[in-house]
């Protein structure tokens, strides 16, 4: 556990809105860049991060850290993502196309700047894998949670979650040399 963060979680549990300012400075670029990962809906991914942050708040004068601020985040992120994609599945299923249209035109205001394009065509090719391999590569690399927190989250073995990595990245590395040569 980062010693910073020790310190913001214990000035927010004394009200310090300064230390949730600091917070969401510090870790809302890497979450929206989670969320984008998971969700490739703009409008979604700022909702979720928004709705993640706005939870947190609500929670800071009883919130006990127990690990990584950021893992605790990104948990929270991925959690919100998932259902939001399970509410939308409900509701319709948005085409392969029309989800790397949202990717594609996902550049704007300052907070998209850091799309490049080369995390432009990262997305793309994050939505070709399963929603598995997809949760296990975003949060391990995007959200630092380590095997065993993300094997948890998603009630499966260690084991798996390796698996899932090493196939998820196999099959980026793949989608993005056939990007790259085209």
């Amino acid at each position: 556990m980062r010693f910073e963060d020790r310190v913001l979680v214990w000035r927010l549990n004394r009200g310090d809105a300064t230390a949730l300012s600091r917070v969401y400075e510090k870790y809302r670029a890497d979450l929206l860049r989670l969320a984008l990962s998971l969700l490739s809906d703009r409008a979604g991914v700022e909702d979720v991060v928004q709705d993640v942050f706005v939870g947190f708040a609500g929670a800071a004068r009883t919130f006990r850290l127990t690990g990584s601020l950021k893992s605790y985040l990104a948990t929270c992120t991925a959690n919100a993502a998932r259902n939001r994609l399970k509410a939308a599945a409900r509701r319709t299923t948005a085409s392969l196309a029309e989800a790397l249209d949202v990717v594609g035109t996902a550049a704007g205001p300052d907070e998209w700047a850091m799309l490049s394009e080369e995390f432009q065509q990262v997305c793309r090719a994050m939505v070709q894998l399963p929603a598995e391999q997809r949760e296990v590569v975003t949060l391990h690399l995007y959200g630092d949670m380590p095997f065993r927190e993300i094997a948890a989250w998603q009630k499966t073995s260690i084991k798996t979650v390796q698996s899932r990595y090493r196939y998820g990245l196999d099959k980026l590395r793949s989608a993005l040399n056939g990007e790259v040569t085209r």
